[in-house]
């Protein structure tokens, strides 16, 4: 395996051990053992955990927004590409069941140890929130594109971490359910006054 292969793989070991067992109960044994390689051949790539970790938020915002661009190109209406973000939350069920969301559970394990990548980390969510903002702005709603891509963001976030903590897939489906159908009272219009969840 190349110098470069071997990188490529230990970012995405770390990235599914980060994800499963959380930033700080990984060491870097766990991940050489992943891989497949010696300790020694293992600090060749990286030197520090923290190496390993601006290397997986790297992949994920490059992940992220490959994903964002698929969307925009599969889907011919603003409304259909929301729904797909709504959707992950399915696409991704026995994963979020058992370790919750992979943003929100890094952000949330760097915030708690006041680590310095906890803003990069966050990017994460700054990507989605962007995204939704300029779908909402599309749909007609500029005004209010910025308050509904967060409460869209806040409410799989929320449906994310009870479903993890109840194990509940019924749960996510009448959620996921019931965020398109919210999705729907905003409609092409742009005119949100009997919208739901309009204040």
């Amino acid at each position: 395996m190349s110098a470069k292969a071997t990188r490529t793989q230990i970012v995405h070991e770390a990235d599914r051990l980060f994800y499963e067992q959380g930033f700080e109960h990984t060491s870097f044994s766990d991940i050489a053992d992943a891989v497949g390689i010696s300790r020694g051949n293992f600090y060749y790539h990286f030197k520090s955990k923290d190496e390993i970790l601006d290397a997986v938020i790297g992949l994920r915002l490059a992940k992220t927004r490959k994903m964002l661009e698929d969307w925009e190109a599969e889907g011919a209406h603003p409304a259909d590409r929301i729904r797909s973000f709504i959707r992950i939350l399915m696409t991704n069920q026995s994963k979020i069941m058992r370790y919750g969301c992979p943003v929100g559970t890094l952000c949330a394990e760097l915030a708690k140890l006041d680590h310095a990548m906890q803003d990069d980390a966050a990017g994460l969510f700054t990507l989605f929130r962007t995204w939704l903002v300029g779908q909402f702005e599309a749909l007609g709603h500029r005004e209010e594109a910025d308050r509904l891509a967060m409460h869209l963001l806040a409410r799989s976030q929320g449906v994310a971490s009870l479903a993890n903590a109840f194990g509940d897939a019924d749960f996510i489906e009448r959620e996921v359910d019931a965020m398109c159908g919210w999705l729907a009272g905003y409609g092409q219009s742009g005119d949100t006054q009997n919208a739901p969840g309009h204040h």
